[in-house]
């Protein structure tokens, strides 16, 4: 059943021709599905010393001189957690916890499915919001891809979970945009978190260390791009299972592989998520698309 709780646009697209293969469907993507994932720490305040080249708790350490002093944020307010509903309305969507707007859709049928906030805590004493992030996918490409499957399903019928992995599986084209909150995230950081998160994940589903895959999609992320708060990074997933990766609108590297976007994927809509409640909201949003 959809969530009402704040608005999501997800107007029917006109009929569109049958789905063409594979091959021929490359040539015709226009759009970007994002995705990145953001730095973590895992070090003790006592060692923190020790790990002083270390790009992401440099980062951290600056974030805790400059934010746990007396006059410092520590205690912002909670925002509370807001859901999408599919109303057909164009208005953006806040992730209510940072306050970050997303468009309600990405070219003229990826929808918006969920949002939700990647968070690290700092030594025990302080959670980073490091980014807000938004699921898309092409509504057009769920209905043809797995609408055979699960078109005709009631919603007590619908399995949440092979609803996800299938389309985790499948050739849908997807966005996951991230949008830095963090002020003082380096490009070093998040490559080092991807070759942590993502590496996890290429050997959870291939059993073996991707190594020369993981390292061709870390190294698009290069040392002389900056991304300072408000920075938007888009992992996108296109026909024929093309991972492309923009940085701010400037794509920085493509790389063809099924298990790659599924890896890439799974952080946020996986078995262990980033944000579990975003991950609820996909789901519902999505198989509510099965019922209209």
């Amino acid at each position: 059943m959809v969530s009402p709780r704040f608005p999501f646009w997800l107007p029917q697209p006109p009929k569109p021709p049958a789905r063409p293969d594979v091959a021929s469907r490359k040539s015709l993507s226009a759009s970007t599905v994002a995705f990145t994932v953001a730095a973590g720490v895992s070090a003790a305040a006592a060692a923190a010393s020790q790990y002083s080249n270390t790009p992401f708790l440099q980062d951290a350490l600056n974030f805790l001189l400059s934010n746990l002093s007396p006059n410092g944020n520590a205690n912002r307010s909670s925002h509370l957690w807001g859901s999408l509903s599919l109303a057909a309305d164009p208005t953006p969507v806040n992730e209510p916890k940072t306050g970050v707007s997303f468009p309600s859709a990405l070219g003229d049928s990826r929808r918006l499915l969920g949002v939700g906030v990647r968070r690290k805590s700092v030594f025990g004493l302080k959670n980073i919001d490091v980014y807000a992030f938004g699921v898309y996918a092409d509504t057009v490409d769920i209905k043809e891809v797995l609408g055979e499957k699960y078109g005709k399903a009631s919603p007590a019928e619908l399995d949440n979970k092979e609803l996800i992995d299938d389309l985790k599986n499948s050739d849908v084209c997807m966005t996951v945009r991230l949008q830095i909150t963090y002020g003082k995230l380096s490009i070093r950081s998040v490559r080092s978190a991807f070759e942590e998160s993502v590496g996890n994940r290429l050997q959870k589903f291939s059993g073996l260390e991707m190594k020369c895959l993981l390292n061709r999609f870390t190294s698009f992320f290069k040392d002389e791009y900056k991304i300072p708060r408000g920075s938007i990074i888009d992992l996108s997933r296109e026909l024929g299972n093309v991972v492309r990766t923009t940085i701010d609108g400037k794509e920085v590297g493509s790389i063809q592989s099924k298990l790659l976007g599924r890896s890439i994927l799974d952080l946020y809509i996986g078995d262990d998520p980033f944000d579990r409640k975003a991950k609820e909201e996909i789901e519902r949003n999505l198989a509510s698309l099965f019922q209209q």
